[in-house]
């Protein structure tokens, strides 16, 4: 099928679906579907109970999701951890392309997206859609301060580059990770209330650091308030094609499960947490139900990484849980449970129900994808590592590759690259947090690489890094030309944003240079 025939049927099904057609400068299109993107914070792959059948948690919420729409089973974060990983949502670029080469951003760190960027956001606002974020932002933006050198923060003005920067309407939420503080609530630009105390909770599950708090601010109960703020932007704009971009703080640290989520899991207060997270879905849901939005809403579920360790993995593991699933690794790392994700789309207008689909998706594809739908061609300088899986939700039964090939990353920097079966891991160890970690003892003596068959291997456990050598040079090759060009998908050539050292690029050459 071609591109124009594909076009010319999603249109055809969208007219016979109801909706309505209206003009703009350039083509007659209809009205969009509503797109409501929920992504959840430190969620791993198999603590839904739809994608794996031994997980003690029961998500029913995210399951009727699952049973309503497609579900992607192989389905990766930009990145092992948030903040690139939200970069990558939200611009269709790999976030390694910027300054970020590691780690997150924290309290003070500047605006990681450019104000000039285009945006997911600042694509569907040009289509005429109201635009909302709502829930942790973790990004980066500029605060005013009244002593720069010290931190200290002027909370009677507003920020500066900030959601409202780079393409939402309205943003109600929170600087970064409910343990990063300063806590407080940012509506539009400006706190919602001055801080008046430091609070701080050494719990290991209810782990904060100690920090300024907002007079109107308590942990447990940013999640239900974002909930709560969530439900009444789409009430509000139910008459209006609208995109609201849910990024929750759940099930990250602090693991602040309601009382009424207390012990109700069977596991431990990680497993109550994601069954509260699942409830945070079903309001959702019933919102678009009795608002009769159903039909014509696009809800995608997904996660920024893999499980973090702060979830106790041992206590899961005596109760019969794990996470991950059957992949290796955590949070943080390279490995398959660092990245690997659900992915659940469900758009009854035209998505065909209960389906399950194996090609390799990555987070940054929102962009391409939600391009196509609106017939939508973007500049060279955007989403330059997104793939329109459109395709995928609308052909029953598809399972082709819309992916050449998909870039991990690690914590720490560590890169490593995937197509079709095979994925080589550029680094000897996790790039983690998992062992073996970087530094330690127990990555001396191992290969520079990891080559794994994951149709047959998908645990990670079998080296073929020594019997693979001429795979292992090819994907490094193909590695070294996407991280070069500045983009994966078609195109002109693009520059990588500037860096005083890249060492792990440096290493990555080092040992193509003796394969």
């Amino acid at each position: 099928m071609t591109r124009r025939d594909f076009l010319k049927r999603l249109a055809g099904s969208m007219a016979l679906a109801g909706m309505p057609f209206v003009q703009t400068s350039c083509t007659a299109k209809k009205r969009q579907p509503n797109i409501i993107y929920i992504l959840a914070d430190d969620l791993g792959y198999g603590d839904i109970s739809a994608l794996n059948p031994d997980s003690r948690l029961k998500t029913s919420h995210i399951d009727r999701l699952a049973n309503e729409g497609v579900s992607f089973t192989d389905t990766h974060s930009g990145s092992a951890v948030c903040t690139p990983t939200r970069y990558g949502v939200l611009t269709g670029r790999y976030a390694w392309r910027t300054r970020l080469k590691e780690h997150v951003l924290w309290s003070y760190d500047p605006a990681l997206i450019d104000t000039d960027r285009m945006t997911v956001a600042s694509l569907l606002q040009a289509q005429g859609y109201r635009t909302g974020c709502i829930g942790k932002w973790h990004l980066g933006w500029d605060w005013s301060y009244k002593n720069e050198t010290d931190h200290i923060i002027d909370f009677e003005k507003p920020i500066s580059n900030g959601p409202t920067a780079v393409g939402f309407d309205h943003f109600f939420g929170i600087l970064a990770s409910l343990d990063i503080p300063p806590y407080v609530y940012v509506e539009n630009g400006r706190i919602t209330a001055t801080p008046d105390r430091h609070t701080e909770n050494t719990d290991p599950q209810g782990f904060w650091r100690n920090g300024l708090t907002g007079a109107d601010f308590e942990h447990e109960q940013v999640l239900p308030t974002f909930t709560q703020k969530a439900t009444e932007f789409i009430e509000h704009h139910a008459d209006q094609p609208f995109f609201l971009y849910f990024p929750l703080p759940a099930p990250h640290t602090p693991i602040l499960p309601l009382d009424e989520y207390q012990g109700k899991s069977g596991t431990n207060a990680y497993g109550d947490f994601v069954l509260q997270v699942d409830n945070v879905v079903g309001r959702i849901l019933d919102t678009l139900d009795r608002l009769d939005l159903t039909e014509n809403t696009m809800v995608i579920f997904t996660s920024d990484n893999g499980c973090s360790p702060r979830a106790d993995f041992p206590a899961l593991e005596a109760k019969g849980h794990d996470p991950s699933y059957i992949y290796r690794g955590h949070k943080a790392d390279i490995f398959e449970g660092g990245h690997r994700i659900p992915f659940i789309v469900r758009w009854p207008a035209l998505v065909p129900a209960g389906r399950a689909c194996s090609s390799t998706l990555c987070l940054t594809d929102l962009m391409a994808t939600c391009a196509e739908m609106l017939q939508v061609e973007l500049p060279a300088n955007a989403a330059e590592d997104s793939f329109s899986f459109l395709s995928l939700l609308l052909e029953p039964g598809s399972d082709e590759a819309i992916r050449p090939h998909t870039i991990h990353h690690s914590v720490n920097g560590s890169f490593a690259i995937r197509q079709d079966k095979w994925k080589l891991n550029c680094c000897p160890g996790s790039g983690g947090w998992s062992h073996p970690k970087p530094g330690s003892q127990g990555i001396i003596g191992l290969p520079p690489f990891q080559l794994y068959d994951l149709e047959n291997d998908p645990q990670e456990t079998h080296n073929l890094y020594e019997q693979r050598p001429e795979i292992v040079k090819a994907m490094t090759l193909a590695l070294l030309t996407v991280i070069e060009n500045g983009r994966s998908t078609p195109g002109p050539e693009q520059p990588n944003d500037p860096a005083d050292s890249w060492p792990q690029v440096d290493d990555i050459k080092s040992v193509f240079r003796s394969l």
